[in-house]
């Protein structure tokens, strides 16, 4: 696996490290070396990468609702995933705005 930069300040996101977030109805990405540059990033407009992001199938299979706002998720939904080592921790959003929302929080641990 290639070592992406990340979409906001263009240092390197290891492969087992970072956050990667799709949009996977418009075949759009982005990678994070860390939580906090999320915030930035859909403050001024969520600039997305074309392309798709590979993880293991089925691993997002189980995000029925928005992480943030707790409605159901449609197909234009928003995936953020936490690359921690082998592990990887899906979580699902309306929107790139309820992402950035939901990092600003400090995450699932917020």
């Amino acid at each position: 696996m290639a070592e992406e930069t990340c979409t906001w300040c263009g240092a390197d996101v290891e492969p087992l490290d970072g956050w990667r977030a799709a949009g996977p109805a418009g075949e759009r990405r982005a990678a994070f070396c860390r939580l906090e540059h999320v915030v930035p990033w859909t403050i001024q407009g969520a600039h997305w990468e074309a392309g798709t992001i590979e993880e293991p199938s089925g691993l997002t299979d189980s995000l029925t609702e928005c992480a943030h706002c707790g409605m159901p998720l449609s197909d234009s939904r928003v995936l953020l995933i936490r690359h921690r080592g082998e592990h990887r921790i899906p979580d699902g959003f309306c929107s790139a705005d309820h992402m950035g929302e939901w990092a600003k929080k400090g995450g699932r641990w917020g």
